[in-house]
């Protein structure tokens, strides 16, 4: 048995936080990508060294298995989602930024720091991602976001490149079906909006809550059957006002927090100094269009 070292064993694992990356954008779950990237390498490791030294690219080699059981995966899930119990929202991501008075400061470490955070891990894109086929959103996560060509991206997902062309077409197509004419708010903003909501919520301010909603307004809360939540989204701006309110009558002992979630500031709910829930937000024209509760605590683990 060789004792040599392996010189191409820091490249490999080099390409563990863009696996990470490329398969959360993917499943939406940090934990599942977590397992998708150590399949990618138990099969790099069940090669022998011969069978690794043969290929010439073992980056894109590693990104080729993982979008592929990412794809697999993805196929499967429209069946583990129907045994879903209430809502499934994907997993959202900590951040080191806090926001506080509008600025944003340094805290503790982040567990999920793997993770680049920009525009493509917000929850209202993930959101949008769900909808897709597998297909599509393969083809578009590796084309958009991480800049493969068509002939790259149909290699991996065994498509035609005009294809995969015509995939992430239709996946564009259903984010700017998405999207509100206006442009996306500053960060600040929303920022703005987000503590204008829980300073209403804590004081259980019905009215205040009503002028911070859109008065289409949904919320979506996701318990996994572990904890409570709310098996159906609640709609309309005063009913989801009337909904915090009493949310915020029942429980006395709750801290809420100002968190970057995800990428874009939101709320985190902590009980005796742990997080029970964590809350993202769509904010348009100074009004909130989506609130994100997640509270099934195996989405949580990040945020520990």
């Amino acid at each position: 048995m060789s004792t040599q070292p392996d010189p191409g064993l820091s490249a490999i694992v080099s390409e563990r936080r863009r696996l990470i990356n490329l398969a959360y954008r993917l499943l939406g779950s940090l934990a599942d990508a977590e397992d998708v990237v150590q399949e990618t390498y138990a099969r790099w490791y069940a090669m022998s060294r011969q069978e690794q030294d043969a290929i010439g690219n073992p980056g894109g080699w590693l990104t080729t298995v993982a979008s592929r059981v990412c794809l697999d995966l993805l196929g499967s899930a429209r069946a583990r989602r129907e045994r879903y119990v209430g809502e499934w929202i994907p997993e959202p991501l900590p951040d080191r930024t806090e926001w506080i008075d509008g600025r944003s400061s340094r805290a503790t470490a982040d567990p999920a720091d793997r993770v680049t955070l920009d525009e493509s891990i917000n929850m209202a894109f993930l959101v949008v991602l769900e909808s897709m086929t597998p297909a599509e959103r393969v083809a578009f996560i590796l084309h958009d976001v991480f800049r493969y060509t068509f002939v790259e991206v149909a290699e991996i997902v065994g498509r035609t490149p005009a294809a995969c062309r015509k995939l992430a077409s239709s996946a564009r197509g259903r984010i700017r079906a998405s999207r509100t004419p206006a442009p996306a708010p500053p960060a600040a903003q929303v920022a703005d909006v987000v503590r204008d909501f829980k300073l209403a919520w804590e004081a259980r301010d019905i009215e205040a809550l009503i002028g911070l909603l859109d008065p289409d307004v949904t919320a979506i809360g996701d318990g996994g059957g572990l904890v409570s939540a709310e098996l159906r989204p609640v709609e309309g701006g005063e009913r989801v006002a009337r909904y915090f309110a009493d949310l915020a009558g029942r429980e006395t002992d709750l801290a809420i927090l100002e968190r970057t979630v995800s990428g874009q500031p939101g709320l985190v709910v902590q009980q005796d100094g742990v997080t029970v829930t964590v809350m993202a937000f769509d904010v348009a024209d100074g009004r909130i269009r989506h609130i994100w509760a997640v509270r099934n605590p195996e989405k949580l683990r990040p945020w520990a």
